[in-house]
C-alpha cells in the first residue's frame, strides 16, 4: 500500500461567488484596503491535504512497479 499526498488550494464555490463574492471583494478592497493587504501578506494560505491510497506491486529483481 502506498499513500500519495497532495496539497490542494481551498477555494469558494460558484454559489458563494454569485451570492456574496462579487460585491464582498469590491467592498473589502474599497473600505479595508490597508488591513486587507496586511492579512493577504501575512495570513496562511487556505490549503488542505488530500491523501489517496493505492496498491502497488514491485518487482524484486528490477524495481519495476505497477498498480495491483
Amino acid at each position: 500500500m502506498v499513500t500519495e499526498t497532495q496539497l490542494v488550494d481551498k477555494h469558494h464555490g460558484i454559489i458563494w461567488w454569485i451570492c456574496i463574492g462579487w460585491w464582498w471583494i469590491f467592498i473589502k478592497w474599497l473600505v479595508f484596503t490597508l488591513p486587507a493587504l496586511i492579512v493577504k501578506i501575512f495570513a496562511p494560505k487556505k490549503q488542505k491535504l488530500k491523501q489517496k491510497q493505492k496498491s502497488v506491486c514491485v518487482c524484486q529483481n528490477c524495481g519495476y512497479h505497477w498498480e495491483a
